[in-house]
């Protein structure tokens, strides 16, 4: 026994290999049959143990037998290295170098892999392996190409590849691509956007939140045994609602019913440490799955995160005017000062010569008078001519419903243009046309998606002005008369504020830029 050779089995199962056999275990079987065989036809071998590891690629990732194997030959405990082939043991040239053809020859241990003569006993076999290390390389690069790009085909049409849902929402049992709305969840999401649009900061909402007892998104989705992607230490029970989250919710374009994919990707199918791809090159598709925010009051959250303000100290809430008032003199916002009994506004900028502040009571009173006059005047008009307005409404949804139709149409153009494309790569290939005909045929091709994607964007174009009109229409007949103004108020009517300093008569200009 003492003059026995130790053998350590290693075997392995890709994920490539699932699709070639029925039974995961069963390939491991065979693996580990063929290997003891050889070990039984050779009277010096003694198998010492077996370490598999399933399910696990052959690139250059951690594989808990594979660390294993390698610790016991350090360690002196093995002096064969058995294999069903080279690939099995790995298909990272820097790992095939490393060990076989370095740290095993270091540590005295002979390494083979029976299918394709691998043997570091045989020295004029070493660049045999290093051909077949190469190949293995290169095998493991086309297999992430191939991922890489049916993931982004996923993406051009519009199907998710994330098997993780959003906050909100949940995968589709009847499509892993597709997103469908998780009703309990969507009604948050919806509170979240109103809570800003009143006047809540992140913190405060967060406080609201938490202070309701209402799960934050990971621990619901823990409760409700659904796929998260969230690593944690803390116990989920004391993972609470953060800022960052609100912030992400109220950015986020998949609660209009958009996908943005492709936002992140890895160096190299060897090196996985995730990096951020350029915005540009981001992967968006609209209308792929049903909305929980309408887009006016997605936009008006995207507004105000542009010209966010810190909300008040004492009220933890934001004043009805934040956001919205800003100085002539300098372009800096108002912010709110006290100044004994009474509120001013002031400018933020300290070296401006717009110092002087306005009276907070007097500018709410000054708008609520300006929106009311606007209410009264629509309805003058109204009564005038008609309910000119209602039937304005009906006009412009008739011209959307056109619009949308022209652009299902232009649509199917585009994704038939792909296939074109597909097909004329075919041809190109298998030498059906030349060269030059490929590129005439492609330059002609490129121009026509091109005009395709410039008449799509055209269309879209007016029906978000249709939009706009009706939606303006729709806020007018949202109010008879106004009695006091909110932030919420301010924010349907009023894009921006401006005042400038007072004149010698003691007369400021105050311009008032309507949403309309």
């Amino acid at each position: 026994m003492n003059n026995k050779l130790r053998v350590g089995i290693y075997l392995r199962l890709s994920n490539e290999d699932k699709s070639k056999i029925n039974d995961m275990s069963e390939s491991i079987k065979n693996q580990k049959n063929m290997l003891i065989d050889y070990i039984n036809n050779e009277p010096n071998f003694i198998l010492y143990d077996i370490y598999s590891d399933e399910d696990l690629s052959g690139a250059g990732t951690y594989r808990p037998e594979f660390e294993r194997l390698i610790k016991d030959c350090e360690n002196k405990k093995i002096d064969i290295v058995l294999c069903k082939s080279q690939s099995r043991f790995s298909r990272d040239m820097e790992i095939v170098e490393k060990y076989i053809n370095n740290k095993f020859i270091e540590w005295n241990i002979r390494f083979i892999g029976l299918s394709d003569n691998a043997d570091t006993l045989n020295h004029g076999n070493k660049k045999a392996r290093q051909i077949n290390g190469l190949v293995n390389e290169w095998y493991l690069e086309d297999v992430s190409n191939n991922i890489k790009s049916a993931f982004h085909s996923k993406m051009i049409q519009g199907e998710l590849i994330s098997p993780f849902a959003p906050y909100g929402y949940m995968i589709s049992k009847d499509n892993n691509n597709k997103l469908m709305i998780d009703e309990e969840a969507a009604s948050i999401v919806k509170k979240i956007y109103y809570l800003f649009l009143k006047g809540f900061g992140f913190t405060s909402i967060c406080n609201y939140l938490n202070n309701k007892n209402i799960p934050s998104p990971s621990l619901y989705k823990y409760q409700k045994n659904i796929k998260l992607n969230i690593v944690s230490k803390n116990e989920r029970s004391k993972i609470k609602w953060n800022p960052n989250a609100i912030k992400t919710i109220l950015s986020n374009e998949v609660y209009i019913g958009n996908l943005i994919q492709g936002k992140r990707t890895t160096i190299s199918y060897k090196n996985h440490k995730v990096i951020t791809k350029d915005k540009n090159s981001w992967i968006k598709k609209e209308n792929t799955h049903d909305a929980i925010i309408d887009i006016k009051t997605f936009n008006k959250v995207k507004e105000q995160l542009l010209k966010r303000s810190k909300p008040l100290k004492k009220t933890n809430t934001k004043h009805i005017f934040s956001g919205v008032v800003f100085c002539i003199e300098c372009n800096h916002s108002f912010r709110k000062k006290s100044s004994g009994k009474n509120n001013y506004l002031v400018c933020s900028n300290p070296i401006c010569n717009n110092k002087r502040g306005i009276r907070y009571d007097f500018l709410e009173k000054l708008v609520l008078n300006e929106i009311n006059k606007i209410i009264d005047d629509y309805y003058d008009i109204k009564l005038i001519k008609n309910c000119y307005k209602k039937n304005n409404t009906s006009t412009y949804t008739n011209k959307i419903n056109f619009l949308m139709k022209k652009k299902e149409e232009i649509k199917t153009n585009i994704n038939n243009n792909k296939n074109y494309l597909s097909i004329l790569y075919e041809d190109k290939v298998n030498k059906i046309i030349t060269n030059k005909q490929f590129k005439y045929l492609l330059n002609n091709h490129n121009e026509q998606y091109n005009n395709l994607i410039k008449q799509k964007n055209r269309i879209d174009n007016e029906i978000d002005n249709y939009k706009n009109k009706i939606s303006n229409d729709n806020l007018i007949n949202k109010y008879k008369k106004i009695k006091s103004i909110n932030k919420i108020i301010i924010n349907e009517f009023i894009d921006k504020i401006y005042i400038n300093k007072p004149n010698e008569t003691n007369n400021r200009n105050i311009i008032i830029n309507w949403n309309f």
